[in-house]
């Protein structure tokens, strides 16, 4: 820890779990202390990284640096980095927050006053999505228009709801209510851990509204086709229910798409869909000419290595049932 802390506890504590984001943690904490209109704090949790991210967050006043220790049997390296970075929180609210995020001036507080006027318990947004390189621009918005189609806001919103979402890029708790559901303890060995501490919400009845948070934050998720496929690998089976079935429908409506081409409407079907994933038109053309056969290649590669030897991530090993 590299500062002394006041004496009075903040409204929220921002976690941060950071393993080798030397490309990425000094943007967002850059976005993170000049928020104003709420008091917080920010812990990094800096997970044996070998790069300079210890040394980028030492370089930020009032950022806390935690070390977590050595990774138990049974748990995943982020969720025991926030669990570590817990220990020393002192915050009402608990923000979780990649370290690939860039956060809006300001949308800290607005986001606190969002959840109290929602009365949520678990409030979550799905990021803008930064998109550079042609993979991105492929892959990108049609994972994401695929996931508002399998859990649309307004439904894992709605009270009672089966449908169970959140993103682990932004998801601000009530810290008490947290405690009571078990927190990242509950969820250990998750490798979905966003989506499995949201169910646990839901479960014990309590209030989850979830949201395209564009307006609040935004990220860059991966930098090339290598990051990109490990990344979705890990996670995409674990999200959609039926992978050799949706990578099947997905490739037949794209295929029928380019045949009758001439026709104009499959084609637009398509491109509507993919739309409704908040990317720009000509990104959007991108993903409708090139992306559905790469997402179904990464659904059907995430749902064999799941079922065969687990999968990586940040030089990991992690098995999980999909």
């Amino acid at each position: 820890m590299n500062v002394e802390r006041p004496d009075a506890s903040p409204e929220v504590t921002i976690v941060v779990p950071a393993r080798n984001e030397e490309t990425c943690l000094g943007d967002c904490l850059a976005s993170l202390v000049g928020q104003k209109g709420v008091t917080f704090e920010i812990i990094v949790v800096d997970d044996y990284s070998t790069d300079c991210t210890a040394e980028i967050a030492r370089s930020f006043a009032g950022v806390w640096i935690i070390s977590p220790g050595p990774l138990p049997e049974g748990w995943t390296g982020k969720n025991y980095a926030i669990v570590a970075g817990l220990r020393e929180a002192r915050g009402e609210w608990l923000l979780f927050t990649d370290a690939d995020t860039v956060h809006v001036p300001g949308s800290l507080a607005r986001a606190l006053s969002e959840a109290k006027k929602e009365r949520a318990d678990l409030l979550s947004y799905s990021p803008e999505q930064v998109v550079v390189t042609l993979a991105e621009k492929a892959v990108m918005p049609v994972i994401f228009a695929e996931l508002a189609a399998q859990y649309p806001p307004e439904k894992v919103s709605e009270p009672g709801s089966g449908v169970v979402a959140a993103n682990g890029q932004f998801m601000l708790v009530n810290s008490a209510v947290y405690k009571k559901v078990g927190g990242h303890r509950a969820v250990a060995s998750e490798v979905l851990e966003d989506v499995a501490l949201a169910r646990r919400f839901k479960q014990l009845g309590c209030r989850v509204f979830f949201r395209y948070g564009g307006d609040a934050v935004r990220t860059r998720m991966y930098r090339n086709w290598s990051q990109l496929r490990e990344g979705w690998t890990k996670n995409l089976a674990l999200l959609f229910p039926h992978p050799a079935r949706r990578a099947l429908l997905l490739c037949a409506w794209w295929i029928v798409a380019w045949l009758t081409l001439p026709l104009v409407f499959p084609a637009l079907i398509l491109y509507l869909k993919i739309r409704r994933a908040h990317f720009g038109r000509r990104t959007t053309l991108v993903a409708l000419a090139f992306g559905p056969p790469a997402f179904a290649y990464l659904l059907l590669r995430s749902a064999r290595a799941h079922a065969r030897s687990g999968v990586i991530w940040k030089g990991r090993a992690y098995r999980a049932a999909a």
